[in-house]
């Protein structure tokens, strides 16, 4: 995830472009669809990726492998007028979207269309290698957003499976999640805690090989 040749930049920029774009968009359709129009007052009802990306989230999942986009406001409440799982379901869209994303982009490499080992030419990454970093990138936001933290959406699941007195507990941790995930994804592997190596690395790779047949 970080090799920063030209080549591998060209393919993350467009990637994270994409996987963003869809992800967010998800998110505020499925909000919609279930009656809360937050989303829809906040522009966030389209796939034009500039009411989406955030640059410095951007540029840290580019270069460090850690970043973000806006998140999609919504409102709890409209949510669970129509299901109390509601806020559970609009959070499942952003990451069922990247795995979606990583399923298709796996189909011309299963067909033979595309070979995952081709090399690049010059700066321009090959059809195979920006397939190969497609879904390998949409496969870490999927799993990587399911994490049970907070702002992750992973966090809103977690809200609604855990039992009822377990959510005080949860509102005090939600405070200190954002610099947990900074320490274990930023600082902890420049100090030899490379949380994502242990927990995520083999997921990742064993999903994107299942999905590629590889």
């Amino acid at each position: 995830m970080f090799n920063l040749a030209p080549s591998v930049l060209i393919s993350r920029l467009i990637i994270l472009v994409i996987a963003f774009t869809i992800h967010e968009f998800s998110h505020a359709k499925v909000a919609d669809l279930l009656g809360d129009g937050t989303p829809r007052m906040a522009g966030r009802l389209t796939l034009n990726p500039l009411a989406h990306l955030d640059l410095m989230g951007t540029l840290m999942l580019l270069l460090m492998g850690f970043g973000w986009a806006k998140p999609v406001p919504v409102n709890p409440g409209a949510l669970r007028r129509r299901t109390p799982a509601g806020l559970m379901l609009t959070s499942l869209a952003g990451p069922s979207s990247n795995l979606v994303l990583a399923a298709l982009g796996a189909i011309p490499i299963r067909l033979g269309l595309a070979s995952a080992f081709d090399p690049s030419v010059g700066i321009l990454p090959s059809l195979g290698g920006f397939l190969l970093e497609f879904v390998y990138i949409n496969v870490a936001l999927f799993l990587f957003n399911l994490l049970p933290f907070s702002p992750l959406d992973g966090g809103s699941v977690l809200e609604f499976l855990v039992p009822p007195q377990w959510l005080p507990f949860l509102d005090g941790f939600r405070r200190f999640s954002p610099y947990l995930l900074i320490f274990a994804f930023i600082i902890g592997p420049r100090l030899g805690f490379d949380l994502f190596g242990l927990i995520l690395r083999q997921p990742i790779t064993a999903l994107t090989r299942g999905l590629l047949g590889i």
